[in-house]
């Protein structure tokens, strides 16, 4: 039976030494990243007896297209080259694992959520009940999410009135994957006003 391990038990789970290596290595690569018009998002070091992994995950800029298979390809080579010749490495084996954001890992840049407007989303928020709904718009200071609201089973389910949640309130998201597509705003859609925040 496999282990299955959450993204927030695998960093959690980290050694101070290995978090250490892996933020030292994250300001190494990034100019690299960079280079291929990328960001880079997150490095992860793991280490057994004899072999350490390194997980590079890499992320488009916003404005720009998704990172398909030959852009992680490219950046990949870079990324290895850079290891080979990394002046603080302390000469242990290792293996380079290069991936893009995907939609399990948690929202917690105002791009991560810009990108998944129009999908569904859960929202953890700072001291207060959790939210999940469909995330509408995303504004400088905050996100706007449509709930959804508790029905009885079998009923349709309902949505409420939009609600303003600043940047402020919310520690972190992840997207729920959904096979509808959002309905087409109607005369019945309520309108969100920005200057009153829901509480």
């Amino acid at each position: 039976m496999h282990n299955i391990i959450t993204w927030e038990e695998r960093m959690s789970g980290q050694s101070a030494d290995t978090q250490q290596e892996a933020e030292r290595l994250r300001s190494y690569l990034e100019p690299t990243v960079a280079s291929h018009d990328l960001h880079l998002e997150e490095v992860e070091v793991r280490v057994t007896a004899d072999q350490r992994t390194v997980h590079v995950v890499v992320d488009r800029r916003e404005g720009t297209e998704g990172v398909d298979l030959d852009s992680l390809a490219e950046v990949s080579r870079s990324l290895s080259e850079a290891m080979d010749a990394d002046p603080g490495d302390r000469g242990a084996a290792y293996d380079l694992e290069v991936s893009s954001f995907g939609v399990g890992r948690p929202l917690t840049e105002p791009r991560h959520w810009r990108r998944n407007v129009g999908r569904l989303v859960k929202v953890n928020l700072i001291g207060e009940e959790n939210i999940a709904g469909r995330l509408v718009e995303v504004t400088e200071d905050g996100i706007v999410v449509v709930p959804d609201l508790s029905v009885k089973k079998g009923m349709k389910p309902k949505q409420g009135a939009p609600l303003v949640l600043g940047f402020d309130r919310v520690r972190r998201g992840t997207v729920d994957v959904d096979f509808t597509r959002p309905e087409e705003p109607d005369a019945h859609t309520p309108q969100i006003d920005h200057e009153e925040e829901e509480a």
